[in-house]
């Protein structure tokens, strides 16, 4: 029987030595496939770069080890700007072909693209789309396309913007909960959704100004690049071609031809003058990462600020967004401060806003940091609210002509449950307290006028704050920034026009002017916070990384219904002072 008990611990440890070899090979061969992928490239001759225009643009692609095993990386702006930029300068690289298909990102991002694309032609090369399907968003991109391609059986989305409001306050009431409002601005309408049944004419005036910048901008262009007019392009819309006949789409000069997927590599093949039987050299978005660039001269740090604006990063929800989180960002700022090799920081801000309180922590981080050396703000799909916060102390602003900014308004929002607790569920309630507003904020108790009275004066008091730091940014005195603020939402043309923002441009212009306040003869580019390793990427919590697979997976499920639907789960965790938008539209 000893010698049972023996051979069996002995069969059992034998085992648990085999698991934990194998784990670590497995580990070592996930590790060197991704170090693999990663090395340095070099570009082949005769070779096309291939940008695939489906899913959710993310303002950079995702880089933990979890995302790159599953497949999820998605499609990152900054990547896609920098592998057009590479591609334009790479004697080997003939031109770009662009797989279209259902694409959601901000406005402003799928201008610089598209801008991107447009200088890129100027080097004398082609750019060529083909889908089976091109959301409205990838069409104004592949518009500048020298040739454009459609599946015979295919569609063109063409029907014009919109956006849809969700309001909630019917449906809180059926359950005996209410809603109660705070803020300062009457465009400020981040609190409409809770409070009413539909959009006020301040929010309808500054949407449809914004929506109607942005298809006037995707028309013109259109209309540049194809040669349709206008007028013909919103005809389109409104009879909606999206369902019409293919061959329709010809006449209509919307594409240059009807081909199959097996078709179009031989087009391709003749604009690269090679052979029926020779394979394309392609190269992809991250693959272009990876062909090294000269760094000379001295360091612009490039600093990416996206989603909302928060104190600290939690993974306590399976939604997984990037944030800003103050914690972190004042921290990076601070090392950047003292990194005597950076001599100037771009920060690349996208966001609608978040807490109040973080964005002001931000606000006076860049202060610190601009006091030793030149800050720049490239605005994204949007700097609004918070976002605008946090932007509006630095040495100089670029927005995109439509981004989304401005915004500067606070709120703030409380949970009267009393009904639902007392009327609905039956429930009865005692209290003992030693002052009369010992038990406020306590939502089973309604607000009285006193009560109500200190928090709006805490909102007063916040979005003073506000103003006075736009005041001190952008030198206007307070009568202007009351003028231009109370929550009112701009296009980045519009703002630029009342001095909220510096120029109009993107990344590249912001990088430009950074060297040029930093006095920089020679330099490059940086980007921050800087990737974790392989290491730390396995070792972190398990659960951080099934949330995040879970958040991908919704994003690519849910489409353009993913962000209405976080807004949902996350409105009832807002708390303090918030200064963001209602919503941001992404163009699908």
């Amino acid at each position: 029987m000893k010698d049972f008990f023996k051979y069996v611990g002995a069969t059992i440890v034998g085992l648990l030595i085999f698991g934990l070899v194998v784990t670590m090979l497995a580990t070592m061969s996930v590790v060197g496939m991704v170090a693999s992928s990663e090395s340095t490239q070099k570009v082949k001759e005769n070779s096309v770069l291939v940008l695939n225009l489906e899913g959710i643009l993310q303002e950079q692609a995702d880089d933990n080890l979890t995302a790159k095993l599953n497949g999820t990386t998605g499609l990152g702006l900054a990547e896609t700007l920098s592998a057009i930029k590479k591609a334009k300068d790479n004697e080997n690289l003939k031109g770009i072909f662009i797989q279209a298909g259902v694409f959601y990102a901000y406005m402003a991002q799928v201008e610089e693209i598209r801008d991107a694309l447009v200088d890129f032609k100027k080097s004398g090369k082609w750019i060529v789309a083909y889908g089976d399907t091109y959301s409205q968003a990838c069409y104004y991109i592949a518009s500048a396309a020298n040739k454009i391609y459609l599946n015979p059986q295919g569609i063109v989305d063409w029907h014009g913007i919109g956006g849809q409001m969700t309001y909630l306050k019917d449906t809180y009431a059926k359950i005996g909960i209410k809603v109660i409002p705070f803020k300062c601005g009457k465009y400020k309408s981040a609190t409409e959704m809770f409070t009413e049944d539909r959009m006020s004419e301040p929010n309808r005036e500054q949407t449809e100004r914004y929506i109607g910048g942005w298809w006037q901008t995707m028309c013109r262009a259109v209309s540049t690049s194809r040669g349709i007019s206008i007028d013909t392009l919103n005809a389109y819309a409104d009879r909606v071609v999206t369902l019409d006949d293919p061959k329709n789409l010809l006449k209509y000069k919307m594409v240059d031809g009807l081909l199959y997927a097996d078709q179009v590599k031989p087009a391709i093949k003749k604009l690269l003058k090679i052979d029926e039987d020779k394979s394309i050299n392609q190269v992809s978005v991250m693959g272009m990462q990876n062909v090294p660039v000269k760094n000379e001269g001295d360091e612009v740090a490039v600093y990416y600020a996206y989603g909302d604006i928060v104190t600290k990063s939690t993974p306590e929800s399976i939604f997984g967004n990037h944030v800003i989180a103050s914690e972190d960002v004042c921290k990076d700022l601070a090392d950047l401060a003292d990194d005597e090799d950076v001599k100037a920081v771009v920060i690349r801000v996208n966001s609608g806003g978040g807490s109040a309180f973080a964005s002001e922590q931000i606000w006076h981080q860049v202060q610190e940091l601009k006091s030793k050396k030149p800050v720049v703000i490239s605005m994204g799909g949007a700097a609004a609210s918070g976002g605008y916060y946090m932007s509006a102390g630095a040495n100089y602003i670029y927005a995109e002509p439509n981004t989304i900014t401005g915004s500067i308004g606070i709120f703030g929002l409380t949970v009267d449950r009393s009904e639902l607790m007392t009327q609905k569920l039956g429930m009865h309630f005692d209290e003992v307290k030693t002052n009369r507003n010992a038990l406020m904020g306590i939502s089973v108790n309604p607000l009285t006028a006193e009560q109500m009275g200190y928090i709006q004066s805490s909102i007063d008091r916040g979005y003073l704050l506000f103003k006075s730091r736009v005041a001190q940014g952008r030198k206007m005195n307070m009568d202007k920034v009351e003028e231009i603020a109370q929550g009112h939402v701009y296009l980045g043309s519009d703002a630029l026009k009342m001095g909220l923002v510096d120029a109009l441009g993107g990344l590249d212009k912001a990088v430009v002017k950074a060297a040029q306040l930093a006095k920089l003869d020679t330099y490059y580019t940086e980007s921050y916070p800087g990737t974790t390793s392989w290491y730390e990427q396995l070792m972190k919590d398990s659960e951080d990384s099934t949330n995040k697979l879970l958040d991908d997976k919704l994003k690519m499920y849910l489409g353009n219904f993913y962000e209405p639907f976080v807004l949902m789960q996350t409105a009832s965790n807002q708390s303090g002072l918030q200064a963001r938008m209602p919503f941001l539209l992404k163009v699908n």
